[in-house]
Formats: C-alpha cells, sequence, structure tokens
C-alpha cells in the first residue's frame, strides 16, 4: 500500500514536471517564431533599401 501511494506521488510530481517542460516549449516556440518573422521584415527592410539607393 505504501509503494502504492508512493507511486501516486512520482507520478504527480512527473506530470508536474512534464507541464512546466510543455509550457517553457511552447515559450520558446513563440520566441523562435517571432524571430524568424523579424529576420524575414529586416531581409525585406535591406532589400528595399538597396532598391531605393539604386534609384
Amino acid at each position: 500500500m505504501a509503494e502504492q501511494k508512493e507511486l501516486e506521488k512520482l507520478r504527480a510530481q512527473d506530470q508536474r514536471e512534464i507541464k512546466a517542460l510543455k509550457k517553457e516549449l511552447q515559450r520558446k516556440e513563440k520566441a523562435l517564431a517571432e524571430m524568424a518573422a523579424l529576420l524575414v521584415l529586416q531581409k525585406m527592410w535591406e532589400a528595399y533599401c538597396s532598391e531605393v539607393a539604386e534609384s
């Protein structure tokens, strides 16, 4: 019986850790997507500026 309670405690702890890791992963994926969008905008801006400079 004590082993069962210990296993349940460990399982609950693992579930909390998994939840925290998933939340961190979502945060990092969002930051990565934002950086990718900023890089695309930067490249577009550089292309625009070089085009204007050539005109």
